[in-house]
């Protein structure tokens, strides 16, 4: 704020200017003042000095506020033995069943907002925050493989084998897989070694998705990865969404009509069933999501040249027989990107996203 000695020094330059010929609002701006505060203090009542009051205001203390003493009780009640570990939500119900008030929810809350109490008031760990996977993309075979493992009945109750399978993102061949009697990240590393080996795999060229079970984040397995220069993403906990080609694989093998009524007899048993089902998916079943075509000709790049096929024979057939079509002929068209745990645009973050070449 100016001082009205300031006021009148400032208005006595402007008047002597306009006097001179200047206008106001240019003499005003030479000044860095506005027009309307220069005529608002060339009122008779402006320039006796600052109408606005000065200081802080002092209010009145409310009339529903806790005594010092009522504070202290309240905090008391809080982290008292009994209620130490519960939310207000929880506590005043347990008061007003023994017939006691000392304050509302809203109060409770209040306080321990202010005391630095209004957290996590277990003794457990807290929720954490799980961040989505990184976004990745598969533009070839042999980029992105998505692993898990599954359950094989036993006949003995609360036993099972177990299907590690390893599955490739972009063309959905099964790359590779094997049964074992347990969950081991030592036989995870030990197959992984074997599929890399089999399918040539460099060193920063496959990144390896999977969930967060033990064998996936056992330090053998990790130190396998590290060696073999595979980099591995994982999925949120009990998010199955995160991994969604590999469910759906596990999903069309398991409700295929070859699926034994009966639990397996043995691991060989069991072996032979997979191996029979492996060969189906890879060679025999049309994907749907790829151009039904094969996960072992997409993967071997004979998918595009089928689906070019495809289409000469629909456009073959339109031009024999025109009146039968209402429309465009059907398009098979190739599937040249494969995505997993794409970025929406509401939770784009491109800096987390990489493309795998």
């Amino acid at each position: 704020m100016t001082s009205v000695q300031q006021r009148q020094k400032l208005l006595g330059l402007i008047d002597k200017a306009c006097a001179d010929g200047a206008r106001l609002q240019p003499a005003c701006r030479q000044i860095g003042l506005s027009c309307r505060s220069v005529q608002r203090w060339q009122r008779s009542e402006a320039a006796e000095g600052d109408q606005r009051p000065s200081g802080k205001r002092r209010y009145a203390r409310p009339a529903n506020k806790l005594l010092e003493e009522e504070r202290q009780a309240v905090m008391a009640t809080l982290n008292s033995e009994a209620f130490k570990d519960l939310p207000p939500s929880q506590i005043v119900p347990r008061l007003a069943d023994s017939g006691v008030y000392v304050a509302s929810e809203s109060t409770m809350y209040r306080l321990l907002r202010q005391e630095g109490q209004l957290a996590h008031r277990r003794a457990e760990r807290s929720a954490q925050k799980r961040s989505r996977p990184r976004a990745l993309a598969a533009t070839g075979p042999d980029q992105v493989f998505c692993w898990d493992i599954t359950y094989l009945p036993t006949q003995v109750r609360g036993q099972h084998f177990y299907l590690y399978l390893f599955e490739d993102l972009f063309s959905r061949k099964i790359v590779g897989w094997q049964v074992f009697d347990c969950e081991s990240a030592e036989l995870a590393s030990q197959l992984l070694r074997d599929i890399c080996a089999r399918h040539s795999i460099r060193p920063g060229q496959l990144t390896v998705h999977s969930d967060n079970g033990a064998p996936m984040k056992g330090e053998t397995m990790l130190g396998t990865m590290q060696r073999l220069g595979v980099a591995h993403t994982r999925s949120r906990p009990s998010v199955s969404n995160d991994s969604p080609y590999i469910e759906s694989a596990f999903r069309t093998l398991k409700y295929r009509p070859e699926l034994p009524v009966k639990p397996f007899e043995n691991l060989l048993a069991a072996r032979r069933w997979v191996t029979e089902l492996a060969h189906w998916y890879n060679h025999e079943h049309r994907h749907s999501a790829i151009g039904f075509v094969t996960p072992a000709q997409r993967h071997a790049g004979l998918d595009r040249a089928l689906l070019e096929k495809r289409s000469l024979v629909y456009e073959q057939a339109r031009q024999e027989n025109p009146q039968r079509w209402s429309g465009q002929p059907r398009q098979w068209a190739h599937v040249d990107t494969v995505h997993l745990n794409p970025e929406t645009p509401q939770i784009k973050e491109p800096q987390n996203t990489q493309k795998v070449a």
